[in-house]
């Protein structure tokens, strides 16, 4: 079966075509993205305008088109913590629906940690032992722990890259004190839910997803995406506080110059770095390994689990 899947998200909207089939993992088919930046188009109230809303709508048309194309069979849809905290995210969800016959689940936070595991553990498989999964977002950071697919503990915080550096890090670059500032408060609410992660038990392996965490690996010296999903990447926690001090000072000119920094993520990236570098402190992770799949992916696979054997 040839699946889609729209991934409505905080800085990116996706549509990602597999082939998917029961018993088998789901192949790539076909990628189709835009940087729409949701928060950016929300107002002080908290709504996002006509002018966002008109974006995600034509985006979503050039969905259906593309997945007519690809001859996509089952087409669905989700969105996160933008359109979750968006005051009138329901009527543009709405409005999407009776224009285009597209419905856009939005994703509890814990349910957005929970598949996002869920694609962890099966791409790592059951050797792989207790998982802790470290996924950050533009809008959210996703914690979740556990031995089986379903994880024991699932989590997820407003401490998205994209959230902190448009909520606290103005100024390119933002100015010293700025920076301990948010460090010490992004700190103070990982370390609240410390005792959560800690108390389900011991993991055998650390595990990083997100475009904020390939990125920092990329710039850590991790290989570049041009050698395959297969290839092995890692993200060291004193490889990452090494160059945090360096992203803090660069202006965001230079962050795009760096590899593995797009010139999309480049604003944001410093914020996702301090977030990462918090969550492994707090932690006791010497290094996370990178994950080529996450909540597109999750969402696939509970979708394929419903299909019942030939």
């Amino acid at each position: 079966m040839r699946m889609g899947v729209i991934d409505v998200g905080s800085n990116t909207v996706h549509l990602l075509v597999v082939d998917a089939f029961w018993g088998a993992h789901p192949i790539p088919a076909s990628k189709h993205k835009v940087d729409l930046r949701l928060f950016d188009y929300m107002d002080e109230k908290g709504a996002i305008s006509d002018e966002g809303s008109a974006r995600l709508l034509g985006f979503v048309r050039e969905c259906l088109d593309v997945a007519e194309d690809y001859g996509v069979e089952a087409l669905m849809g989700f969105a996160t913590s933008a359109i979750r905290e968006s005051r009138n995210g329901d009527d543009i969800l709405e409005r999407i629906r009776k224009e285009t016959g597209v419905e856009l689940k939005v994703l509890p936070g814990a349910d957005e940690s929970r598949l996002t595991f869920l694609a962890a553990r099966r791409w790592f498989g059951w050797s792989a032992g207790r998982l802790l999964l470290v996924d950050i977002g533009g809008g959210s950071l996703e914690l979740a722990s556990g031995l089986d697919e379903d994880p024991d503990v699932a989590l997820s915080l407003p401490l998205g890259a994209g959230r902190i550096t448009r909520e606290h890090l103005a100024g390119d670059p933002p100015k010293p004190a700025q920076v301990k500032k948010v460090r010490k408060m992004i700190r103070a609410e990982i370390a609240k839910v410390m005792r959560d992660l800690n108390k389900v038990g011991v993991p055998d392996l650390y595990v990083g997803t997100s475009k904020t965490i390939r990125s920092l690996a990329r710039l850590t010296g991790a290989a570049p995406s041009g050698e395959g999903i297969y290839t092995r990447r890692t993200l060291a926690r004193d490889d990452l506080k090494e160059v945090l001090p360096q992203l803090a000072a660069m202006p965001q000119a230079k962050r795009a110059e760096l590899p593995g920094v797009s010139a999309t993520r480049s604003l944001q990236v410093l914020g996702g770095a301090m977030v990462v570098e918090a969550v492994m402190d707090l932690a006791g992770i010497e290094e996370l390994v990178v994950c080529p799949w996450a909540l597109r992916e999750g969402v696939i696979l509970q979708q394929l689990d419903l299909i019942p054997a030939p």
